[in-house]
């Protein structure tokens, strides 16, 4: 879960640009960060800090390079020191390498190479290979890069350098790297967005492959057979404005306020398409939703549209889960793979997963030619933009969105659903406004001092109760929990004592009652009610309206909790685009 971006061209100031760049991919890690830069006298200057990018001061970048690699890390093998930051080197510093993922077999490797007299100086997975790198090197750069590689386990995303050759080595195994190419110039990203203002033409490495690049040519070749692999340009079509905060002070707020576009953008599908889909579905011998955090609550969110709308069972599971229900599957079966970035690590394991078993695979993305959506046999891109803030916002209401569509054309309904679908995103439209905001400031700024926050829901409003649980929790910090508004008396309304927040989803639907009946169990006990619903009860302490939307109220229901966990975040002081310990795209175990 790491950020990388590599230079390899024509420019005098490399280290600039892949610095500029990899400020965009804070939001993949964040603890520390580093660069590698190659000058004209092939001298390796490496330059390491602990902490943010964005918060770093002056940094001399005044040297004349052409080469250059920057990193930035969310750590899993050892603490947040200077001696873990990447980039890591050889024994000589001959040897440079950046690394996403985890080499899983590090310890076995480590020991090998400590035997034969290499000195490490970090607690990384990554500083093995360097080493290994330099025990092969009398097999050539490239042969070296590829006999190291061959013996690591796990999943990976590597560039590498070498002091004494003018070429850069670039390798991928379930751990996304992306080429950008312009002319005479290579753009080495985990994402599109560090080089979108240099070029829309990039290529795609897959899984088990690497690309080896010097000033006269660029191959890509197969790590497991050797064979040199042709590979085609694509050009992509991007907002390069839908990269930058413009007038807001964080992405989150603007992610959050764009869903009054990205709903419409979600439903911009053809007819032919969702009903070819819906066709798989009802011939599917059992179809599976997957997905990990917010997806998976999306996942939750259309379990239940299908059982309302279409009367289908559809069985929603976390990815990460997925392997214990393998034995589930046929190759009629069909599934569903729910993901903002496709690159999740779990997702993509589970995907492989099914398809071994002969099973059909549909995805839901939001990144045109990510891992998921090239491994998927359909792939519906939910149009939501670029999703710079970890805490997934407009994303999960598109992903809504199409999952209900799909419900409604499961039942032969497809245009009743576009219908209600176009009617909720007009008034998500004029529910959006600085008034709305400042209303729901004001709650947070009653409640930013608790300890504890409790969500209740029933039927789809539910799984939007542990979803609006994760957004509080992953940006304020405050411990939220969401529960089945059933289910309080079944132990946890033992948590509730006086002045405690309970925030409780609400649809005008057969549940209401109940759930009024749940607020008041809940009250009774001293908590304080906020009311998400779009009629006021006097047993709410406050109330935050949104409109009636019918089936589509779960996907209304937590737009105003992005925008409460926003201002609580912010409130508390705290950076709600890069939450503490997390990352946007979870690219390992």
């Amino acid at each position: 879960m790491c950020g990388i971006f590599a230079y390899y061209g024509d420019r005098s100031d490399a280290v600039s640009l892949v610095i500029e760049g990899l400020k965009k991919l804070e939001y993949r890690g964040y603890d520390s960060w580093g660069f590698c830069a190659k000058d004209i006298d092939n001298n390796i200057h490496i330059h390491k800090e602990i902490g943010k990018i964005s918060n770093a001061g002056k940094i001399n970048t005044n040297y004349k390079s052409s080469i250059a690699m920057a990193h930035t890390r969310w750590a899993t093998h050892g603490g947040v020191t200077y001696e873990n930051c990447h980039p890591h080197t050889s024994e000589e510093s001959d040897i440079v390498v950046i690394q996403n993922g985890i080499v899983e077999n590090f310890q076995e490797l480590r020991d090998e190479l400590i035997k034969d007299g290499h000195k490490f100086t970090s607690e990384t997975d990554t500083e093995v290979v360097p080493h290994l790198i330099q025990k092969y090197i009398s097999f050539g750069f490239v042969n070296a890069c590829k006999k190291a590689l061959a013996r690591l386990e796990g999943s990976f995303a590597f560039v590498i350098l070498s002091k004494n050759v003018n070429e850069i080595f670039i390798a991928r195994r379930d751990s996304p790297l992306i080429i950008g190419i312009n002319k005479n110039e290579f753009f080495i990203a985990s994402d599109t967005t560090p080089f979108a203002k240099y070029t829309r033409d990039i290529m795609y490495l897959d899984d088990n492959e690497c690309l080896v690049i010097n000033k006269k040519k660029y191959q890509f070749f197969s790590l497991i057979t050797n064979e040199e692999i042709k590979k085609r340009v694509v050009t992509i079509n991007w907002d390069i404005k839908s990269t930058d905060k413009g007038d807001f002070d964080h992405f989150m707020l603007k992610e959050i306020m764009e869903q009054k576009e990205t709903i419409k953008r979600a439903l911009n599908q053809k007819d032919e398409d969702i009903e070819l889909v819906a066709k798989r579905i009802n011939e599917a011998y059992g179809t599976f939703f997957l997905g990990c955090g917010t997806a998976s609550k999306v996942c939750m969110v259309g379990e239940y549209f299908f059982s309302k709308i279409a009367h289908k069972h559809i069985n929603a599971i976390i990815a990460s889960e997925f392997p214990s229900y393998q034995h589930f599957l046929k190759d009629k079966s069909l599934i569903i793979g729910i993901t903002q970035s496709g690159e999740t690590i779990d997702l993509l394991e589970a995907i492989k997963i099914a398809k071994k078993k002969g099973s059909q695979i549909l995805s839901l993305v939001n990144v045109e030619g990510s891992s998921v959506h090239r491994l998927s046999d359909y792939s519906f891109l939910i149009n939501a933009g670029p999703e710079q803030a970890v805490a997934s916002t407009k994303a999960a209401t598109s992903q809504l969105a199409l999952l209900l569509l799909m419900a409604y054309a499961v039942a032969g309904k497809l245009q009743e659903g576009r219908q209600l679908l176009i009617e909720t995103a007009s008034k998500i439209n004029d529910m959006l406004n600085p008034r709305y905001l400042k209303h729901i400031k004001k709650i947070a700024k009653k409640i930013k001092k608790q300890s504890n926050i409790y969500i209740i829901g029933r039927n789809a409003n539910y799984p939007i109760a542990l979803e609006s649980a994760i957004k509080i929790q992953e940006v304020s910090y405050i411990h939220a929990e969401g529960f089945a508004g059933g289910e309080l008396k079944h132990g946890p309304i033992a948590l509730i004592q006086d002045g405690v927040p309970c925030i409780a989803l609400m649809s005008n639907d057969s549940f209401k009652e109940a759930m009024i009946s749940n607020c008041m169990e809940v009250k009774a006990r001293g908590g304080f009610i906020i009311g998400v619903a779009p009629e006021n009860n006097e047993v709410f302490d406050y109330w935050i309206k949104v409109p009636d939307t019918s089936y589509a109220q779960a996907m209304v229901n937590i737009i105003p909790i992005q925008i409460l966990s926003y201002y609580l975040a912010v409130l508390r002081g705290q950076d709600p685009d890069k939450p503490r310990n997390l990352a946007k795209s979870v690219t390992v175990k």
